[in-house]
């Protein structure tokens, strides 16, 4: 099981967050009570879209914990396959798999 952060930057009034995502929502809590944010912070429970939106100072505190960086493309990629199959899956097949995934609606939709 596996945390990750994301590389977005938006800005939230004076903070700039991204994103953290997990294999698990167990694991995504445990990630944010041990960086301190609070549960309330909990993005699209219950989903496929489960997420929180975290400060980067937040987020530097998770990779010295442990979590995985991955790009903001890998996220979404990621998390398109786990609303498909179930799982994230990893961040180095992520983009491919969501490619092939589109190609293979676009040909079904073709015909």
């Amino acid at each position: 099981m596996t945390v990750y952060v994301d590389d977005m930057r938006a800005s939230y009034g004076r903070m700039v967050m991204c994103h953290m995502i997990a294999d698990s929502d167990d694991e995504l809590h445990a990630m944010a009570a041990a960086i301190d944010v609070a549960r309330h912070w909990h993005q699209k429970p219950g989903t496929a879209r489960s997420h929180y939106d975290i400060a980067l100072s937040k987020r530097a505190i998770a990779v010295q914990l442990g979590a995985v960086e991955i790009t903001w493309r890998q996220t979404a990629a990621m998390t398109a396959r786990r609303r498909v199959v179930g799982t994230l899956g990893t961040p180095e097949e992520a983009i491919d798999w969501q490619r092939s995934y589109v190609a293979g609606r676009r040909a079904v939709n073709v015909v």
